[in-house]
């Protein structure tokens, strides 16, 4: 593989990182990877010089397992790290966490945080690449991305998308990178959502005919990042957002980060049903995820 040589990002904070060639450099990297998951011997020796480290300061279970497999299947070498289990405990600082695992010699950092930023200040003060697996309610550049690439891969072309985003928008970190995604790639998408979750530069009109979206991204509740209760209830807002609002799901694909508030942004039928593509995204997200540290890992040092 010879496409780190045109990819030109040294991290991944933010899908304003890339451009449209670097985007372009990651899928079809990602679809190189693909056909290796396809195959029996899933593992390659791509990264086997390479140390990588899984900083988790909030709980996870998808984003977590997909980078440590994708990590595995490239042969790195990774140290996973949990809040709840080290001395952030005791009152470690993040700086002095960060300057400890420099010193292991750690040459990728994966970071997930509470704090809008914190990927940002990793990267400042390691000059090493780092990937942004969430912050807060800023950005969570992988997971729109891999979102994109799982359409491409289900036939959908930019021109022909129209994306209804639906949820909690403000709170939404995904809901972050993949507006900035679908802007720089000329996407259509509509945002609808109670009003008090919205961020209040990115409303959009809502096109009330159910028909001219074919795609449905729904969104999860993000109650724990909620300073106020902007929402009255889970119960109300299924009344007004849920997937009873609309009847017409048979020709719209259904979309959704994980994990599901089950009732509240879909029902089961939906969220199971053959228009789903939400095991799909899991499932793709690992080529996804071993592309960006397959490119990054190239540059390590610099």
């Amino acid at each position: 593989m010879d496409n780190q040589i045109q990819f030109k990002p040294g991290r991944l904070i933010s899908i304003d990182d890339l451009d449209k060639e670097d985007i372009l450099i990651l899928y079809s990297t990602s679809l190189e990877f693909e056909k290796i998951l396809n195959r029996p011997f899933k593992k390659i020796p791509a990264l086997k010089e390479i140390t990588i480290a899984n900083i988790f300061f909030e709980d996870s279970t998808r984003t977590r397992i997909s980078f440590e497999l994708a990590e595995k299947r490239l042969s790195a070498d990774v140290v996973n790290f949990s809040a709840n289990s080290s001395s952030i405990k005791k009152g470690e600082s993040l700086n002095d966490t960060i300057q400890n695992l420099l010193r292991m010699k750690i040459d990728l950092i994966v970071i997930r945080h509470k704090v809008s930023g914190s990927a940002n200040y990793v990267y400042e003060k390691t000059r090493i690449p780092v990937i942004n697996a969430g912050d807060g309610n800023n950005e969570h550049p992988t997971q729109a991305l891999l979102d994109l690439f799982t359409l491409w891969q289900k036939g959908f072309k930019n021109e022909n998308l129209h994306i209804l985003l639906k949820g909690d928008i403000l709170y939404s970190r995904v809901a972050g990178s993949a507006i900035k995604l679908w802007n720089k790639l000329g996407i259509k998408y509509t945002i609808e959502g109670p009003n008090t979750v919205q961020r209040k530069s990115q409303i959009r009109s809502i096109t009330k005919k159910q028909n001219s979206f074919n795609v449905i991204y729904n969104l999860r509740i993000q109650k724990e990042r909620q300073d106020l209760e902007l929402i009255p209830s889970l119960e109300e807002y299924n009344e007004f957002f849920g997937s009873k609002v609309f009847t017409d799901f048979d020709q719209m694909t259904i979309m959704h980060p994980g994990p599901i508030n089950r009732g509240v942004e879909l029902d089961s039928e939906l969220a199971d049903g053959p228009k789903s593509l939400i095991l799909d995204q899991v499932e793709i997200g690992v080529a996804l995820r071993m592309a960006i540290i397959y490119l990054l890992g190239q540059k390590k040092g610099g």
